[in-house]
C-alpha cells in the first residue's frame, strides 16, 4: 500500500525565501526576523500594543501570503482589546467574528475565540482535521489570529500545511481534475473553488473543508478550451454533475494524504508555542489543524489556553463557472442523481473513525 506521499509528483514544492528588500525594512523598524523552515516567520522586537508603519504591515502581509504564517514573538499579557486591534492590520481591516464566546473568554469579548484542553477555560476539541477557517463564509476570514496565552509544559502545537505549494505536488490529471471542481458547504450552503488563485501571490492553491463539504460539483472538460477560460464560463445544467459517494470519498481522502504528506516533502510544519506567541496565518494560503496532544488533558500535557480572533476578507472567495454564491443543500438539484447532496452538520462523512469537529 502507497504511503500518503507517494500518490503524489516528486516536483520540488516552492515556498519563496524571505524577500531581502523587505527584511530590509523589517530591520529600518528595529524588528528581527527568522526564516523559519519550510515555512513561516518569527519575528522578534515588535510589541504589537503599538501599531507598525504602514508599509511594514503591508510588508508583512505579503509575506503571510509566501510564506503561509508569521509569529510576534514575546508578546506577553495582550488584553483582549490590544489583540484585538492588531488583528485589524491584515485583510480588510475589521475583524469577522461567527463563534460563540466561552464563559473564561476576556471581558466576555465578542471577538475572542477561546480554546482550550480543560472545559473550565475554553472550548475543547476545536479543529482536530486540516481546515481553514470560516469555510461555511462567502468572505471567508481573509486571516486568523492564535494567541498562545498559556502554551502547556508538555507541548501542544498547530500544524501547517502550505495550499500553494500542496497544489504544486498534485499529479498533472489531478490538477486538472480539481480545478473542475467546486465544494458546497454543507453547514450553509456557501459554494467554494477547489482550486483558487490567491489574490496576494498569484499562486494556485487548494480549498476544502474535510469536516463540512456537503457536495463538490464538476463541470466536465471541454476539448481545446483552457482551464482558465473554462473557470470564467457560465456552465449550463448539461455541463455540470457531482461527485458520487466513490469519488467524494477518493477528493477527500486524496486532499488528506496531500496536507499529510506535506511534512515530508517540505510544504509543511508542526509549530510549537510559547506562551505569548502571536501567530498569524494567511487563512487563504495556509490549512491548518490542532495536533493531536493540543486535544489531550490539561493533566498530561499542562494547561492550554490559546484566544482565536478571525479577520474579514477583502472579496468573497467566489465559486468558478459563475456558479452561485449559496447554493441550497436542503432542495432539490437538477444533477446526476447518483451524486452526493447532503446538508446539516458534518456534511458527508467521508471517513468514519476520525472526530469531525472544527
Amino acid at each position: 500500500m502507497r504511503t500518503p506521499s507517494e500518490k503524489f509528483s516528486n516536483t520540488p514544492p516552492t515556498i519563496p525565501p524571505l524577500d531581502p528588500e523587505r527584511i530590509a525594512l523589517f530591520e529600518e523598524a528595529g524588528l528581527t526576523v527568522k526564516q523559519l523552515e519550510p515555512l513561516g516567520v518569527e519575528i522578534y522586537g515588535a510589541d504589537v500594543r503599538q501599531r507598525l508603519p504602514e508599509p511594514v504591515i503591508e510588508a508583512l502581509e505579503v509575506e503571510m501570503a509566501n510564506r503561509g504564517f508569521i509569529v510576534f514573538k514575546h508578546q506577553a499579557d495582550l488584553s483582549a482589546d490590544e489583540l484585538v486591534n492588531a488583528s485589524k492590520w491584515w485583510g480588510a481591516g475589521e475583524i469577522h467574528s461567527t463563534h460563540g464566546v466561552h464563559p473564561a473568554t476576556p471581558g466576555m469579548n465578542r471577538d475572542i475565540f477561546r480554546c482550550s484542553n480543560d472545559d473550565r477555560y475554553g472550548i475543547l476539541g476545536v479543529g482536530p482535521q486540516w481546515h481553514n477557517d470560516g469555510s461555511f463564509e462567502a468572505a471567508t476570514f481573509s486571516h486568523s489570529a492564535y494567541y498562545m496565552a498559556r502554551a502547556p509544559e508538555q507541548g501542544g502545537g498547530t500544524h501547517f500545511a502550505h495550499q500553494g505549494a500542496a497544489f504544486d505536488v498534485l499529479p498533472e490529471e489531478k490538477q486538472a481534475f480539481w480545478e473542475r471542481l467546486v465544494s458546497v458547504n454543507s453547514a450553509s450552503g456557501v459554494s467554494h473553488p477547489v482550486v483558487h488563485k490567491h489574490p496576494i501571490s498569484g499562486r494556485k492553491s487548494v480549498w476544502l473543508h474535510l469536516g463540512m463539504t456537503g457536495a463538490v460539483i464538476e463541470r466536465l472538460p471541454e476539448e481545446g478550451v483552457a482551464i482558465d477560460e473554462l473557470q470564467q464560463t457560465p456552465a449550463s445544467t448539461e455541463q455540470l454533475r457531482l461527485l458520487n459517494e466513490d469519488e467524494m470519498k477518493q477528493l477527500l481522502s486524496d486532499y488528506n494524504d496531500l496536507l499529510n504528506a506535506s511534512f515530508e516533502k517540505g510544504y509543511g510544519i508542526r509549530y510549537h508555542y510559547d506562551t505569548g506567541d502571536l501567530l498569524y496565518i494567511d487563512n487563504w494560503a495556509l490549512a491548518h489543524r490542532a495536533a493531536p496532544e493540543a486535544h489531550m488533558s490539561a493533566e498530561e500535557q499542562g494547561l492550554r489556553i490559546m484566544d482565536r480572533v478571525t479577520i474579514k476578507a477583502r472579496q468573497n472567495l467566489a465559486p468558478h463557472f459563475e456558479l452561485p454564491q449559496y447554493i441550497n443543500l436542503s432542495g432539490p438539484h437538477p444533477f446526476n442523481r447518483d451524486g452526493i447532496w447532503k446538508a446539516g452538520g458534518v456534511g458527508f462523512r467521508w471517513k468514519d473513525d476520525i472526530p469531525m469537529q472544527n
